[in-house]
């Protein structure tokens, strides 16, 4: 497991809401990066990721204002499945208990799915990314990609060269294509907190939205 300090995500300056600090502000985040330390209860995350085989990096906590920040969050390289490596596509910083979550939900419910209906084992997850300084569409209210808590999946790639996206094949896929999608959207019902896809609204068409709730509660659509 890597554990390199990161700098600033690229994703994170591509926002827009990142608060540019004055000359005193810049030494101040300076030495807080040098020095930084995952807490306790951060650590405990972090090791239960260990244990799955992922390969990250745990990075410092930033706060971009207006409600936007990345708190106990890791940079992913790559997950582990059954019979190797998973790589991921545009993925940023996610929080940690997301990637336990996510970590998870690829091995047991998105590879093992694969294997068993689609005849092959998952060798990549495409994302259209994590963390996001914006609000839910619609509302003034943050997304969960302001705080690096969801990730929107958007399809994958198999050992067999297979592509699977949720765009093309949630409706016009094979017959095995369409079960694979919901059995692995089923799946994630089960592990995160709230679960989107192409029959909730059309801003989903293109998408699985996946993110861990800590209040306890669950939806899923």
């Amino acid at each position: 497991m890597r554990r390199t300090l990161a700098i600033l995500p690229a994703m994170a300056l591509l926002s827009g809401c990142i608060d540019v600090p004055q000359p005193q502000q810049r030494q101040a985040v300076h030495q807080s990066t040098a020095r930084f330390t995952p807490a306790p209860q951060e650590r405990q995350c972090l090791s239960r990721l260990g244990m799955t085989h992922a390969d990250f990096t745990p990075l410092p906590d930033r706060y971009y204002g207006a409600g936007c920040s990345t708190l106990n969050t890791v940079q992913i390289a790559s997950l582990r499945s059954d019979e190797g490596l998973l790589a991921l596509t545009r993925l940023g910083p996610v929080s940690c208990p997301l990637a336990n979550t996510f970590a998870g939900w690829a091995r047991y419910g998105v590879d093992r799915a694969a294997q068993q209906i689609l005849g092959s084992p998952l060798v990549r997850i495409e994302t259209f990314g994590s963390y996001n300084c914006r609000n839910v569409a619609g509302s003034g209210r943050r997304s969960a990609h302001a705080t690096a808590n969801a990730i929107d999946v958007s399809g994958f790639v198999l050992a067999d060269g297979r592509r699977i996206t949720v765009k093309d094949d949630w409706s016009g896929g094979t017959a095995a294509e369409r079960r694979f999608l919901r059995v692995i959207h089923e799946s994630a019902c089960k592990r995160f907190g709230t679960v989107l896809s192409p029959d909730y609204n059309a801003a989903h068409a293109d998408h699985f939205h996946v993110e861990v709730d800590e209040g306890g509660a669950s939806f899923c659509r």
